[in-house]
């Protein structure tokens, strides 16, 4: 799974397996496309780099907020 950097609109695209798979404004919904995707949940799976690669920060970098 690939978080990718904020974009000026605000939230941050989501892809697995080169696949985007939607936009996340929070954690939140990060959090959602792991459970849909039918990846390990686990409240420390966000830092786990071989879970998820963020682009452009980490799990602390959001902005904006839904149109």
């Amino acid at each position: 799974m690939i978080v990718h950097p904020l974009a000026p609109s605000g939230g941050r695209r989501v892809t697995i397996h080169g696949e985007e798979v939607g936009t996340a404004y929070h954690l939140f919904d990060v959090l959602e496309f792991v459970r849909r995707a039918g990846l390990p949940e686990a409240d420390t799976a966000v830092d786990d780099p071989a879970l998820i690669e963020w682009q452009g920060g980490g799990p602390d970098a959001w902005g904006g907020s839904p149109p």
